[in-house]
């Protein structure tokens, strides 16, 4: 499966953000020998070489912008709300296995509750959008906003990744 996702880095320029976005997006695939693989790999926006990923995927994004600007602002507001819709969803699905379901049947993973549980408390994966650049998984507005806040020279960069 595809998804984009979104490293927020501090750079002075289009491409040291570019290539500051790339080195998250490497830890995240396991190119670093210090990082586990997070997902099965990753195209740029400013790859044309590919015919499923990318921009062949999801069309035309900025390679990066600053976060400051219309597209970063754009950029920000859909890796939050992703983020923010796939927490709510995997939340709903726990209270209702909690509702619904008996201990044993959590614990036999019935329609996937455990899995559920797992999703709310993930640090980084498939339910995370958002990226700090040391490949750390944004999880909550707080989070965000301090770094927002703290950053003076802050980019953002998407990513098509594979999990």
């Amino acid at each position: 499966m595809h998804m984009v996702i979104y490293a927020l880095v501090e750079a002075s320029t289009h491409d040291d953000a570019l290539a500051t976005g790339k080195s998250v997006f490497d830890r995240l695939v396991g190119a670093d020998p210090h990082a586990g693989a997070v997902f099965d790999y990753y195209v740029t926006f400013d790859e044309e070489d590919t015919s499923v990923a990318g921009k062949a995927r999801w069309g035309e994004l900025p390679t990066a912008a600053p976060v400051d600007s219309d597209d970063g602002q754009d950029l920000l507001e859909r890796g939050w709300e992703a983020t923010k819709e796939e927490f709510e969803r995997n939340l709903d699905r726990v209270k209702e296995a909690i509702d619904e379901l008996s201990d044993e049947e959590i614990m036999r993973d019935e329609d996937l509750a455990r899995h559920a549980f797992h999703q709310v408390g993930a640090y980084d994966g498939p339910t995370i959008f958002l990226y700090t650049e040391h490949g750390t998984g944004i999880r909550h507005r707080g989070q965000l906003d301090r770094l927002l806040e703290e950053s003076e020279e802050l980019w953002i960069v998407p990513a098509d990744v594979h999990f």
